[in-house]
């Protein structure tokens, strides 16, 4: 039996429910460059643990950690959120990642630089860290591309890679703070880490149990929304990039293409 949203008390969870059934693909993501990207069960509650454990160790994440994140809609930035709601830290995002224009590559997909978030944000996680030069709040540069074992750009005095990084962490989710249920899981909106998965799963029409849903959206904070309304139903999504979602827009047989091969049941 599935749980239902009521009954997740925090993305622990949640976590627990993705890894019920390992093999299971969770997370399958295209990019505009014909990148296809597989997460079952197993890989991405090892991406979630790893970077957990990258956060606590390096940035001592906990309840009250406040965790920038500047990322485009792209899986990277579904496991960071995770992995900061798992470590019972607050995820900030950007006021104008939910806008809906498509851009041109997905590297270009992040929000413009809003300078002053960077007060009062412990760490900031982004694809582009020398839009962060100077703000003097530490930072995790994360590459896009799926094989990318480093960050491929220089890198500000200090910034961490997190592409060559997160892989030396454990499988396993080492010491971590319990989650506060009543503390701040997300922002803007001050959502609560006991009402998140409840956020999510007011995202949209319903989703069926377990469904197979084509998630593609142009904003960060709607893809995190949908994501988490889609897995709480032990359900698994297909992330189109913004600029394949563009293409696909005037390719209805293109797309007719990749629903049926991904057994799509969900938008």
């Amino acid at each position: 039996m599935t749980p239902s949203s009521a009954s997740f008390a925090h993305v622990a969870d949640l976590q627990r429910l993705i890894i019920r059934d390992p093999g299971r693909p969770r997370i399958t993501w295209y990019d505009g460059g014909g990148e296809r990207v597989e997460l079952s069960g197993a890989v991405l509650h090892n991406w979630i643990n790893k970077t957990v454990n990258l956060l606590v160790e390096e940035f001592d994440a906990a309840p009250g950690t406040r965790v920038l994140l500047d990322l485009p809609p792209h899986w990277r930035a579904i496991v960071w959120a995770l992995a900061t709601w798992r470590a019972g830290a607050t995820l900030v995002l950007q006021p104008d990642t939910s806008g809906s224009e498509a851009v041109g590559r997905v590297e270009d997909a992040a929000p413009p630089v809003v300078p002053t978030l960077a007060h009062g944000v412990d760490v900031v996680v982004t694809s582009r860290p020398a839009a962060w030069t100077g703000t003097y709040v530490p930072v995790v540069a994360v590459p896009l591309p799926a094989l990318a074992r480093r960050f491929d750009g220089d890198l500000p005095s200090g910034a961490l890679d997190a592409g060559s990084a997160v892989m030396t962490y454990g499988d396993q989710i080492g010491w971590v703070e319990e989650i506060d249920p009543d503390a701040v899981a997300l922002e803007p909106g001050a959502v609560r880490h006991s009402a998140l998965i409840a956020w999510g799963a007011e995202s949209g029409d319903d989703a069926p149990t377990s469904a197979r849903a084509l998630v593609q959206e142009n904003g960060t904070a709607a893809l995190l929304r949908r994501v988490l309304q889609v897995l709480g139903v032990d359900g698994s999504v297909v992330v189109v990039a913004p600029t394949l979602t563009a293409e696909l827009d005037q390719d209805h047989e293109r797309l007719d293409r990749l629903r049926t091969s991904e057994r799509v049941d969900l938008g």
